[in-house]
């Protein structure tokens, strides 16, 4: 389906579906939320034949598009991806119910007793692209929230969303759940993404995925209130202290395991004063896999095949065989450069030396920091989160691979025995 099809005129209607099946949710047991989070991850296992002919639809429309291939990447749905998210809501199922959890409580010298416990936010709005997997991952993390949600999936991956969601509310519907716990706006086309994000009232958080153009624009232009999503940006220091084998290790697979992720590295900085023994056995292993080098004087110099790199490849989100490489004199230096160039994703340095990772720890801004470890390791699922609703990149409510407990909020409840206030 394209935008110059006829489509519904407004979303309203479903908006306040989602609202009304959001109360119901708000008190299902949590007996009730994994039954629904079971039959889903059944009924997803067991979907390849509805859903991958409509992936194919969408992977050929893609293809014919010049769609990226990153985004393409992202947009591919298997019998073994779906198998992976079944498991992946099925470990959802196995975490702790947030609802209800006690944060805090007190008696004041009044006789109030007071109790602050985490409340479902109600209804989740969505804005993501290319990415199927994502409706699967936020829906489970909603469900068990106790949140209705509502979906915009972007027109690159329509039929395959379209055929999930039916997959998801026909599984729900049969645990006796509300299937209006689940909204797509995705038959209005681009209008449906605007009336998401001007639904205050009826939508009580919006989460954004995908590129930092479409955050961006949410961000700007959204009602409802943004949990921001950041692009990745993401940084490895190889200090003077970084072990050889680990350091080749650690990029390789920061940058090869997956490209087309927000947590795989696109910015590598190596200290000079081990440039000469980083350097050779670690670009020889990016090469090796296939990978292009944008470097810095220093690394062209060395390296000649290098592609020589500019101003925008330190701002770059490849999602590609593409790094940007630099030599930096110290570990000020490449602190200096990521508070420059880094979008505040994921950062980790290699070293061996306590001093300097604490003080990478310390100094670095950004929602996940890492010493010796793969920056493919900020992930909700590695977290042990089941899945992720995304990573949130800003400081309010939320910060890194958000979980159950990110979708929800508070509320105090007062209990008294006829006290009034002089």
């Amino acid at each position: 389906m394209t935008d110059t099809l006829v489509r519904p005129v407004t979303a309203q209607p479903r908006f306040e579906a989602a609202r009304a099946a959001s109360r119901v949710l708000a008190t299902a047991t949590s007996a009730q939320k994994d039954a629904a989070l079971h039959a889903i991850a059944d009924a997803v296992a067991g979907s390849a034949d509805r859903v991958l002919p409509a992936n194919e639809l969408d992977l050929a429309a893609a293809r014919t598009s010049g769609l990226s291939a990153g985004l393409q990447d992202r947009l591919i749905l298997t019998a073994d991806r779906l198998a992976a998210l079944a498991d992946a809501v099925r470990e959802i199922a196995r975490l702790t119910d947030p609802v209800g959890q006690v944060l805090r409580g007190s008696t004041l010298p009044n006789g109030l007793h007071l109790t602050q416990q985490r409340v479902p936010f109600g209804v989740v709005g969505a804005i993501y692209e290319a990415r199927p997997n994502v409706t699967v991952d936020i829906t489970a993390l909603a469900l068990k929230s106790g949140n209705a949600v509502v979906l915009r999936g972007g027109s690159a991956a329509e039929q395959t969303n379209r055929a999930l969601i039916q997959v998801i509310t026909d599984a729900i519907r049969s645990t006796g759940l509300p299937a209006d716990a689940v909204q797509t706006v995705d038959d209005f086309g681009r209008d449906g993404a605007r009336q998401l994000m001007q639904a205050r009232g009826l939508v009580d958080v919006l989460v954004p995925r995908g590129s930092a153009g479409l955050i961006e624009t949410v961000v700007r232009e959204s009602t409802v209130p943004v949990i921001e999503t950041g692009a990745g940006v993401v940084h490895v220091f190889l200090d003077a202290a970084a072990d050889t084998t680990m350091a080749v290790d650690i990029v390789l697979n920061a940058k090869t395991q997956r490209v087309s992720v927000c947590n795989a590295l696109e910015t590598l900085l190596i200290h000079r004063g081990a440039a000469d023994r980083l350097l050779p056995p670690v670009l020889a292993a990016l090469v090796e896999a296939g990978v292009t080098i944008h470097g810095d004087a220093t690394v062209c110099a060395a390296f000649p095949a290098a592609v020589p790199a500019t101003e925008q490849d330190w701002a770059a989100e490849y999602y590609s065989l593409d790094l940007a490489v630099a030599v930096v004199d110290d570990l000020d230096a490449a602190l200096t450069h990521i508070d420059r160039w880094s979008t505040h994703h994921t950062e980790s340095i290699v070293t061996n030396d306590l001093t300097a990772a604490e003080r990478f720890l310390a100094e670095v801004d950004s929602a996940v920091v890492m010493v010796n470890a793969s920056t493919r390791f900020t992930d909700g699922g590695e977290f042990g989160f089941g899945a992720e609703v995304g990573i949130s990149t800003q400081k309010l409510h939320a910060r890194g691979p958000m979980g159950l407990a990110e979708l929800t909020s508070t509320k105090w409840l007062v209990r008294g025995s006829g006290q009034v206030r002089h």
